[in-house]
């Protein structure tokens, strides 16, 4: 990995100085300065912002990136009808000045802004977020959130290749700047779920001109408060405020630069030395300093939705019996596993829904429970882990933390249930590959939530959603979802998905969850204004700049 280049723009204060307060381990990485490897390209003028984004994007294609460090790029490029608040984490308006919704909640009709432009000048249009809707849950395009069109109207049924013609998706442009979106049932978190990137506007023409290249085209016309201006490959994106984007007023940098790569140490001592603002991402924090760098002033822990899980591949021997994959459930020791590994004081869970998502409280999960996961192992056919076959735990590698998770649960199977695993690390980029495709036995993942709505985790594994990953087919579970979403009573709603995430975890058991995340950033507040810890651990770029000097 080509280290990322250090800013050349003077920072007003180095939050190195602190370092004193932190103890030698800290100041021996500050020391560890990385050069810029310039690999024949010029040296950039300065950025106004410099953050760290973690792991080089996958893809910046609003409507087929997954990953966290992708959709922050995404979301800086394009927009949909709403946004991100930058300090709740709740759906504002975004190209969509107003809206209303009928008396039976299921049809909402959007006005677009007079100023919504393209940032190439032209206007925004209600066709152009009919067309960017209907490619999205195209099954052409094969994004895996296109299961978030489930709520509208044939969503589903297209997705899923029922219904071939794509203007019978349910929404609809009844004029230049208004679009008509109709809803299957009432959803009382849809605005939230249209912030999501996978709602993003993209631009047509030059989609259908350059294909899948269409992100690197030529003056890229852009729907967001950024434009791409260049991209070093494991090394920097450089954004630039779009001049037509109808908030300009508002962005308060003019050129952001998002550096990328896989190390944590390289990543704080970027930080450490001045020339990083704003640390945006958890796993860019060195898991063997969380005591000491929770100490400080400049970084900042906050609860968000996020959980971190095990996938079983059930359609794999021998996970396709279900009560191999509760036997390994029932010996995993989450609180070891966050006070010894993790120290960043999650909160250990055997719920896949994190407590306090909109109001919602989850049901426990599968307990440890020695005897009763060797009895089903013994019932399984493997008594005491004997002719328990070969199997792999995969896991992306540029994470240690996902490393010593795995080699606990590794421990954990063998000591407990006589079960041997093989520890499989993987490239971030082939981690994703064989988890969509099935190419795994075992997996480590997580989800960080994108609406606060307990929905936005549980509906991960309806039988056709695009983000199951683990071959899993329930019935039973899909109803209970389906009824629940199609419920107005706020109570028996929450009751329904109680019990859909009780059959998930205790009967099915796709998924073992382990705990629930904590945000963590690094940023002093004396230098960089804008960021404000919230459960959708949204952190939108318009709004971070640097305080005057």
């Amino acid at each position: 990995m080509r280290p990322p280049a250090p800013s050349q723009s003077a920072p007003a204060s180095r939050p190195g100085a602190l370092l004193r307060s932190a103890g030698p381990v800290l100041a021996l990485f500050a020391t560890l300065l990385f050069g810029f490897v310039t690999s024949g390209c010029r040296p950039l003028p300065p950025a106004d912002l410099v953050l760290h984004n973690g792991r080089e994007p996958e893809t910046i294609d609003p409507h087929l990136l997954t990953g966290q460090a992708d959709g922050r790029i995404g979301s800086a490029l394009f927009e949909g009808l709403t946004r991100y608040d930058p300090v709740t984490g709740n759906a504002i308006a975004g190209l969509a000045e107003s809206w209303s919704l009928s008396p039976d909640g299921r049809s909402y009709t959007f006005t677009l802004r007079t100023n919504a432009t393209w940032s190439t000048g032209q206007p925004i249009t209600a066709d152009d977020v009919v067309w960017s809707c209907q490619r999205a849950v195209d099954p052409k395009t094969a994004a895996d959130y296109a299961s978030q069109y489930f709520y509208i109207e044939n969503g589903e049924a297209i997705c899923n290749g029922a219904e071939t013609n794509l203007a019978r998706l349910g929404v609809i442009a009844t004029s230049p700047r208004t679009v008509r979106i109709q809803l299957t049932n009432p959803t009382p978190f849809f605005l939230e779920l249209l912030a999501s990137r996978v709602f993003a506007v993209v631009p047509r023409a030059t989609l259908e001109k350059y294909g899948d290249q269409w992100i690197r085209s030529p003056d890229l016309p852009c729907s967001g408060p950024y434009t791409l201006e260049s991209w070093r490959v494991n090394d920097r994106i450089r954004l630039r405020a779009n001049p037509h984007y109808w908030d300009a007023a508002h962005v308060r940098s003019k050129v952001v630069d998002v550096l990328a790569g896989d190390s944590a140490h390289t990543a704080l001592n970027l930080y450490l030395a001045g020339d990083v603002d704003f640390i945006v991402d958890k796993d860019m924090f060195p898991t063997e300093l969380a005591e000491a760098l929770r100490a400080r002033p400049d970084f900042h822990r906050y609860d968000y939705l996020g959980a971190y899980f095990v996938r079983f591949n059930c359609t794999r021997k021998p996970f396709t019996d279900p009560r191999v994959r509760r036997a390994l459930a029932l010996v995993i020791n989450r609180p070891r596993i966050v006070e010894r590994i993790t120290r960043m004081q999650e909160r250990p869970a055997s719920h896949l829904v994190p407590f306090g998502t909109g109001g919602y409280t989850p049901p426990a999960g599968l307990e440890p429970d020695l005897p009763l996961a060797r009895q089903l192992l013994a019932e399984a056919g493997y008594p005491g882990g004997a002719g328990f076959p070969p199997v792999e735990y995969a896991f992306n590698a540029e994470s240690k933390l996902h490393e010593h998770i795995a080699v606990e649960l590794q421990a954990t199977f063998r000591e407990a249930l006589g079960v041997r695993i093989e520890l499989r690390p993987l490239e971030w980029k082939t981690y994703l590959n064989n988890m969509s495709k099935l190419d795994y036995d075992m997996m480590r993942s997580s989800w960080i939530g994108d609406y606060n709505d307990p929905n936005t985790f549980l509906d991960l594994f309806l039988s056709n959603g695009g983000n199951n990953r683990t071959g899993w087919r329930d019935p039973e579970f899909d109803q209970l979802i389906h009824t629940a979403n199609a419920t107005l009573d706020r109570i028996r709603r929450f009751e329904l998905l109680g019990q859909a995430e009780a059959r998930l975890l205790r009967v099915g058991a796709p998924i073992v969850p382990l705990y629930s995340y904590v945000g963590f950033y690094a940023l002093d507040t004396n230098r960089i204004t804008g960021v404000h810890g919230n459960l959708l651990d949204e952190h939108p770029f318009w709004a971070i700049g640097r305080l005057p000097r």
